[in-house]
């Protein structure tokens, strides 16, 4: 299990499986292991030490950031607490209360999407493997009240990365370097995303959305990319600033376009996001042309 750097859009140089967005199936060595539930974690200290898994084992990029010889050593102390959490709403919460002064919750496998409500308003962010999720703590500068919630698109395995967890690692700088290049990540991705919601039109926003998301979570098929994400209506009008009966047209209308399809409980992106976005500007200025004419006829 590693993070995924985007290719650019529309350049995808390879496929991808559908193993990175599904959890990743039990090794033989694990075939017979029963991860706790997240529901499970109230105490670190009321745990059994079964609970505690080598972390290099299971992130194959935070291994690779050490040589061999350093990796034997590390194994055996890189140990960190692994939960699994099911489908449907995902309370943090406690994970966080444990987390203290350490990274934060490392999720292993899995989609989860990061809702953030300030107001009336949700703004959503999709997070997966190799990102890490830390608990939003007020500051002393904060002016609006706002809350997070999570919510687990298919089932996700956990790592719980505590004071405890980041004194083991003291002796391996690298692994500490690598998690905050995965924060920096993350960020990089979410201006990604601002950007993208700044766009007048919703089509643009969604067609570049759809783009973004399978840079990571895509998998390339004769024509096009496949994205088989859960992308409801309502969660893709949260990720781009629109209601939800707003983002059904919007999505009509690029299916009747033949840019993006749904089928097999999946999203179909036709062509590349440079063909995408061409067409897009070419509809933009066929409509302003009949507008003018008919404000013509009009006059």
């Amino acid at each position: 299990m590693h993070r995924r750097e985007a290719p650019g859009a529309g350049r995808l140089s390879q496929p991808v499986g559908e193993d990175h967005i599904a959890a990743r199936p039990p090794s033989s060595a694990q075939g017979t292991e029963q991860w706790p539930a997240l529901r499970e974690l109230s105490s670190i200290d009321a745990l059994p030490t079964s609970s505690y898994r080598y972390l290099l084992d299971l992130d194959d990029d935070l291994a690779e950031q050490l040589d061999l010889r350093m990796r034997l050593v590390a194994r055996q102390v890189v140990t960190a607490v692994v939960f699994a959490a099911p489908a449907g709403a995902c309370d943090l919460s406690r994970c966080f209360a444990q987390v203290g002064h350490g990274p934060g919750v490392l999720i292993l496998d899995g989609v989860l999407s990061v809702d953030v409500r300030v107001g009336d308003r949700t703004a959503t962010e999709i997070v997966g493997d190799g990102d890490v999720l830390q608990p939003l703590s007020p500051r002393a500068d904060d002016l609006l009240e706002r809350s997070s919630t999570w919510n687990a698109l298919i089932p996700a395995r956990l790592a719980l990365l505590d004071d405890a967890f980041a004194e083991r690692v003291k002796p391996w700088p690298q692994i500490s370097h690598a998690l905050l290049a995965r924060a920096c990540a993350r960020t990089a991705d979410l201006d990604v995303q601002r950007a993208i919601t700044s766009q007048p039109r919703l089509e643009v926003r969604i067609t570049l959305l759809l783009w973004h998301l399978a840079g990571r979570w895509g998998r390339v098929e004769p024509g096009g990319i496949r994205l088989a994400l859960p992308l409801t209506h309502r969660l893709l009008g949260r990720l781009v600033g629109a209601e939800r009966p707003s983002v059904s047209h919007a999505l009509s209308r690029l299916s009747q376009a033949g840019l993006v399809t749904s089928r097999d409980g999946a999203l179909h992106l036709q062509g590349t996001a440079e063909e995408h976005l061409a067409a897009l500007a070419h509809r933009a200025s066929a409509r302003r042309e009949t507008e003018t004419d008919d404000a013509a006829v009009g006059a």
